[in-house]
């Protein structure tokens, strides 16, 4: 049994064949199977060998590690979880694992509810196939124990939680999709933590799968440096919907694509999309906080302000900024971040007495929930102002003071991370929107960019450009409005 392949289990009615009975629509995995265990092809199944890879020569042997940029409905869970089962049966681990140890074949999803997609797909493998059902000794809600001594375990994205495992193969499903509130990288976090587990296994294999996204990040990354690589051990491998699974409707994909051409080409056409960049890098980010500062007491004859990010209670966090303007620096002095399930009407009593420590009366924050938060601030003696300015406006005019390092920020890993992730995309009407990605928040960076807009921050100077036009005038003598009223009189209006 442990010299069968994975296409002759396939095409076995008693393994999987029934899953497989129109096996045109799935000629396309049955290559990049090929592909991955380095079995045969014929001139035809080469041939999308190579223009899924963008490679000219087959691979020379077995792959220990691949990445599969495959959209929406291609069936890449499936082929995910059939891997796995097929590894734990049917491979032979126990020349590499202790006496009483057991491998594990971890199959790392986006979150618990893409999870439980992958597992049932396991499940129903493991327990519709007699002769594997039989190999079944313990069956827990996210693990199936098997008599070959292997583990398979559904996990989710954390970088702390895949640490201590002796690892026979990990497969990560939807990797460009996984949260990033962590870890301004958690893909890259999580890997770094999973490739110790795999050392001690030769045979080990890593597969990662996911549609993709923007231009960053590991599957971004892996796909740069090694698509269409000639002997690179590393594969990509690189297909539109309707090849992996031309049962899905062409006229869905080009609805797709009437209504949003970027996404459909992201979602359907597997291209990393062009229209969402990084908006702050990681180094003008750390380059504005002091080191082991979380947070900074008040001080007397200094005028605090505050900005708050209200949520009701059920999704969001809601978050709240303080902090003070010295010289031509926002600072920030304390953050809090109340996470759901909450009171409202508690955190904004928490939020009021903080509020009232800082010696502050008034809080700005956005026109969620209408008057609530108005008269809830307003009932225990803070003023709640308006933000005359959306989201995206208050990121556009936080980003030139970060570049400048016109900002002085605490060390806050989780406020970091958050923004580091946010993201510029551009609309179909050429208008650009910056927001955090699918399935993360920005709550607390909301709040940091609202403080720090709402603190007055203005562009530095130079002080060698201080002496202008005739030499009369000096910037650093004069309020930036002022100077400009002088600019565009033509030097002829003094400041």
């Amino acid at each position: 049994m442990s010299r069968m392949t994975l296409l002759q289990a396939m095409a076995d009615p008693n393994l999987f064949a029934s899953w497989f009975r129109n096996r045109k629509t799935w000629g396309s995995w049955f290559v990049f199977l090929r592909a991955l265990f380095e079995l045969p092809m014929t001139s035809d199944q080469f041939k999308l060998y190579q223009r899924c890879t963008g490679r000219n020569s087959p691979p020379a042997k077995v792959a220990s590690e691949a990445w599969l940029v495959i959209c929406r409905r291609g069936g890449k869970s499936f082929i995910l979880a059939l891997v796995a089962v097929f590894l734990a049966c049917f491979h032979s681990y126990r020349q590499f694992l202790a006496p009483g140890e057991k491998g594990t074949i971890l199959i790392i999803a986006t979150d618990r509810k893409q999870g439980r997609v992958i597992f049932r797909y396991i499940r129903g493998l493991l327990t519709q196939v007699p002769m594997l059902q039989k190999m079944i000794e313990r069956e827990t809600a996210d693990t199936f124990e098997l008599d070959t001594g292997i583990i398979i375990e559904v996990g989710t994205a954390s970088f702390r939680s895949t640490r201590g495992y002796t690892l026979v193969a990990v497969l990560c499903d939807e990797i460009a999709f996984w949260p990033t509130d962590d870890a301004a990288e958690p893909d890259y976090e999580v890997l770094n933590a999973l490739r110790p587990g795999m050392a001690t296994i030769p045979n080990s294999m890593l597969l990662c799968a996911s549609s993709p996204y923007a231009r960053r990040g590991a599957l971004w990354d892996a796909h740069r440096r090694h698509f269409a690589q000639d002997g690179d051990p590393i594969s990509v491998w690189q297909a539109d919907t309707r090849t992996m699974n031309p049962t899905v409707p062409q006229i869905l994909i080009d609805e797709a694509n009437a209504r949003d051409p970027a996404s459909a080409q992201a979602e359907y056409g597997a291209q990393f999309r062009s229209d969402i960049e990084s908006f702050v890098s990681r180094e003008a980010v750390e380059a504005c906080i002091t080191p082991a500062v979380r947070e900074r007491p008040p001080l007397p004859n200094v005028r605090y302000f505050a900005f708050t990010d209200p949520s009701g209670g059920t999704s969001d966090s809601f978050t709240l900024a303080i902090g003070h303007r010295q010289e031509t620096t926002a600072v920030l002095d304390a953050v809090r971040e109340v996470k759901p399930p909450f009171s409202p009407e508690s955190v904004v009593a928490e939020f009021a007495g903080l509020l009232k420590y800082y010696r502050i009366n008034a809080v700005t924050g956005d026109r969620y929930a209408g008057e609530w938060p108005r008269e809830q601030f307003r009932k225990l003696g803070i003023q709640y102002e308006l933000s005359q300015k959306p989201k995206s406006d208050l990121y556009r005019d936080f980003l030139p003071l970060v570049n400048s390092r016109q900002v002085d920020l605490l060390d806050l890993p989780r406020a970091i991370a958050q923004l580091i992730s946010l993201e510029r995309r551009t609309a179909r009407g050429g208008r650009d929107s910056i927001d955090h990605p699918p399935g993360t928040h920005d709550d607390i960076a909301n709040a940091i960019a609202g403080l720090v807009v709402r603190t007055g921050g203005k562009p530095a100077y130079d002080s060698s450009l201080a002496w202008v036009g005739n030499g009369d005038v000096n910037i650093s003598d004069c309020r930036q409005r002022e100077f400009m009223r002088y600019v565009a009189s033509g030097g002829q209006r003094r400041p």
